[in-house]
C-alpha cells in the first residue's frame, strides 16, 4: 500500500457515520448489505448514507454490486489487511516478542481456509 492509499483510508474512516459504517459491514461479511438498509441501522437519511458510502468506495474500504432495484455493499477485507499491514509493517523493530500481542489480538475469530491466505 501506498502512503497516499493509507492517508485516503485513514481520512474516509476518520469520521463516525463512516467508521460505523464500515465496522457493520464487516459484521455482515461476506452477504454485505443493501444502501438503504445500512441508513436504517446506523440512523441517518439514505442520501447521507449515499456520500458516506462514496467516500469509503473512493478510499477502496467498501464495494457496492448491484442487485436489481439495490446496490448491496460490502467490506473490503483486502484493503483492511493492506492498511494494517501498512501500519505495522515495521512493528517493534523486528523483534517478534515485542509484536506478539498485537498479532494475537489481530487473528480473527476464523482462520483462513487456505495457508495463501496468511501471506
Amino acid at each position: 500500500m501506498e502512503l497516499e492509499a493509507a492517508i485516503a483510508a485513514l481520512a474516509a474512516l476518520a469520521q463516525s457515520t463512516r467508521l460505523d459504517t464500515f465496522r457493520l459491514l464487516m459484521r455482515h461479511e461476506p452477504e454485505g448489505l443493501p444502501a438503504g438498509e445500512l441508513a436504517r441501522l446506523i440512523g441517518v437519511p439514505q442520501n447521507t448514507m449515499s456520500a458516506h458510502l462514496a467516500i469509503l468506495s473512493r478510499a477502496g474500504l467498501v464495494k457496492g454490486e448491484r442487485h436489481s432495484r439495490s446496490i448491496i455493499y460490502r467490506a473490503e477485507i483486502d484493503a483492511l489487511r493492506d492498511l494494517t499491514l501498512y501500519l505495522v509493517k515495521d512493528c517493534c523493530g523486528g523483534s517478534a516478542e515485542l509484536c506478539a500481542p498485537l498479532i494475537s489480538a489481530l487473528t480473527p475469530c476464523c482462520a483462513p481456509s487456505t495457508p495463501e491466505k496468511l501471506q
